[in-house]
């Protein structure tokens, strides 16, 4: 018994380093309907959606508080822009 509680703690140990980094790794993914494609919200999309707030000429907004057809127009704006953020 004494081993099989000491090889359930050593497995305990092992994996949970693995759980806690998959959660620090955490990106979010939005779907473009329009274009049927999936985006990962990086870093590089984050200067993308900067951009394009900068050349509409308004405050930048939070993303989640955005319409659903700011959004699409965002994802538009992205699609004739994709080398700029890559």
């Amino acid at each position: 018994m004494r081993h099989f509680i000491s090889a359930f703690l050593l497995s305990i140990a092992l994996v949970s380093p693995m759980t806690v980094k998959a959660e620090e790794h955490h990106v979010k993914r939005y779907y473009d309907r329009d274009s049927r494609d999936w985006h990962e919200w990086n870093e590089h999309e984050q200067r993308a959606y900067r951009r394009y707030w900068e050349e509409k000429r308004e405050r930048q907004r939070e993303w989640a508080r955005l319409k659903r057809e700011q959004q699409r127009d965002y994802w538009r704006w992205r699609h004739r822009h994709p080398e700029t953020f890559r």
